[in-house]
């Protein structure tokens, strides 16, 4: 996404731009990624350039998207399906008793659902109230933004909607669609707008745009300001199985490196994570308090800022949400599988000796807690939730009592974050920059140089591929390579791959937000081993629309148009040179992994 409203920005104020061709395909991004890009492609807009969005398949999310431009194409046979907004609740304890496992879960905060998930077969009333929520924000924003992009009111908007219309003949003639063309027809169209060759559009794809200098047109300045971007969920520690994981040994040393680095004016924190580990979270959160005490963080949240993400945030002097951010879900949920009868089912058997009352709290996954152990584990995870919650007041400076009501595990859209001091201002990086700059003592007029101080990295194994068995042998491997018996080996092989199996249709229910198997399959083991996790499971951020039935892809596909270049043979929308350079970017990533 940087690449992309980076282009836009440069494109905005570029003279040889006359106009960008976009194509939207499914988006596999929440609804706050959108709400920016639309800020964006509407900051293009205002250069007075042409704009066209293009579309072959296209929800509602895909449309809001391309609503923002100046022109709505679609293919004659294109399928835009316009129908409303759903969301779902996953709930797994009828699949682990089939499998002989019993959750024993604490879940502090009435609304913390993650610990739902394991515990009941149905929606309890506070999840079915927080998700309702957060079903009308969307539901309400989508009307109010439609309606004033395609001059209708929001009752012509809920209507369209509510009639499922399939016919793009319908669309069109309403005034929801500009025109529908095949992909040889808009270039024909380009052809004439950009002033190429008779026979060519003339134009340029976006990883080559992405290339030209911003310093070229004046969008840079002395003064640095950096941006971390922080993605995925919050683990201990790098597993090595997959990718897409915020961890201490990642983030912290580039804090420190920013705390020193006198040229950095300020830092802006992207952050973009369903939480996970507490103590990871915190450890973060107190690196992050430090960097502030030296000069200015503002936390920038993406498409969902929660639980440990929340947590994470909070450590910065200023915090920034998109109105349809997920945010909030200050709670704990911690437990253990008692795995009794799977064991006698697979004909495992187990035997522990110990020493010390509590030896046996934890390590016993063979039977349930005894009535001293539940007691000290429903402690523990009290004590857990009020050092969240009371960290929580004080960085936002409020009252206990004030942080307690909005907190118990309960997710909030960034609006409502906002009306309940949960975060400072909405809006993205544009509002993050401003803050620093504040801050700072920058005028607000005065150009700054955003300099990207993070790069997500593509892992080995993601590229082989690779399942339970994979995550078995490396689950026993890890546990030889530490010291482990070949009988604890034997034993994490086994909840490895009873997890991964579980969960083979469980995993992507249980931890949605674009949770690799290995990163779900590392928190799973944690909270097996009664590890307290700010982690947030209530609604995944990418799919809060389902009624138009529309598969998430691998984003939009962007080309800008504009004179004096051309490409080579190929579609309109085709960026070879893209492809080309995310293999060899994924090669080179593996490689620097495997080294």
């Amino acid at each position: 996404m940087p690449q992309l409203t980076d282009a836009l920005e440069k494109a905005a104020v570029d003279p040889r731009v006359k106009g960008i061709a976009v194509e939207i395909n499914p988006l596999a991004i929440g609804w706050a990624k959108v709400q920016e890009l639309r800020r964006y492609v509407k900051l293009f807009r205002d250069s007075g350039k042409f704009s066209i969005a293009y579309m072959k398949t296209a929800g509602e999310k895909e449309y809001y998207l391309a609503s923002a431009f100046q022109e709505v194409v679609v293919a004659p046979t294109g399928n835009v399906r316009l129908a409303g907004f759903s969301v779902a609740g996953t709930f797994l304890r009828g699949v682990l008793d089939k499998v002989g496992v019993e959750p024993q879960v604490q879940r502090i905060g009435a609304y913390k659902s993650a610990g739902d998930q394991l515990l009941r077969r149905d929606m309890s009333d506070a999840q079915r109230e927080q998700l309702g929520e957060l079903l009308d924000d969307i539901y309400e924003h989508f009307l109010d933004t439609v309606a004033e992009a395609r001059g209708k009111t929001r009752e012509e908007v809920a209507g369209l909607l509510d009639r499922g219309v399939y016919d793009n003949e319908v669309l069109l003639a309403e005034g929801w669609l500009d025109s529908l063309k095949y992909e040889d027809e808009i270039t024909d169209d380009l052809k004439k707008r950009t002033g190429g060759k008779e026979d060519e559009v003339a134009k340029v794809g976006l990883s080559r745009y992405s290339k030209v200098s911003r310093g070229a047109f004046g969008l840079n300045g002395k003064k640095r300001i950096a941006v971390l971007r922080a993605g995925g969920a919050i683990v201990g520690k790098a597993s090595g199985v997959g990718s897409g994981s915020i961890t201490p040994e990642a983030i912290i040393p580039k804090l420190r490196a920013l705390a020193k680095d006198k040229k950095i004016a300020g830092v802006v924190l992207r952050v973009d994570s369903p939480g996970g580990d507490a103590l990871a979270s915190d450890l973060m959160w107190r690196e992050i308090q430090q960097l502030a005490a030296k000069k200015p963080v503002v936390a920038c949240m993406g498409d969902v800022a929660a639980s440990g993400g929340y947590y994470m945030s909070m450590a910065a002097q200023a915090i920034v949400a998109q109105p349809l951010t997920i945010t909030g879900s200050i709670g704990v949920v911690t437990g253990k599988f008692n795995l009794a009868e799977l064991y006698e089912r697979v004909g495992y058997a187990k035997t522990l000796l110990s020493r010390g009352k509590f030896a046996e709290f934890l390590a016993a996954d063979n039977r349930s807690f005894n009535e001293e152990e539940a007691s000290l584990f429903e402690e523990s995870a009290q004590f857990a939730y009020r050092s969240f919650r009371d960290k929580a007041a004080a960085s936002r400076k409020m009252p206990v009592s004030d942080m307690q009501a909005v907190a118990q595990g309960r997710v909030w859209t960034g609006q409502r974050a906002l009306q309940r001091q949960l975060v400072d201002v909405l809006g993205g990086l544009h509002e993050a920059v401003a803050l620093v700059k504040q801050a700072a003592g920058i005028d607000q007029d005065e150009r700054v140089t955003l300099l990207e101080v993070s790069r997500s990295r593509t892992s080995p194994l993601k590229l082989l591929g690779g399942g339970a068995n994979v995550l078995a042998g490396l689950a026993a491997l890890g546990t030889l390579s530490q010291g482990g018996t070949p009988s604890a080996a034997f034993s994490q092989a086994l909840g490895a791959a009873v997890l991964q199996q579980a969960a083979g249709s469980l995993l992507p229910g249980m931890l949605p937000n674009g949770l690799s198997a290995a990163a779900g399959l590392q928190l799973l083991q944690q909270v097996s081993a009664g590890q307290p996790l700010c982690y947030m499971t209530e609604v995944d951020a990418t799919s809060l629309v389902s009624a138009g039935g529309v598969a998430a892809g691998a984003g939009a596909g962007a080309a800008a148009a504009w004179g004096g270049r051309s490409t080579a043979a190929g579609g309109l929308f085709d960026d070879e040179e893209a492809g080309v350079q995310a293999f060899f970017t994924q090669v080179e990533d593996a490689v620097g992994q495997l080294l």
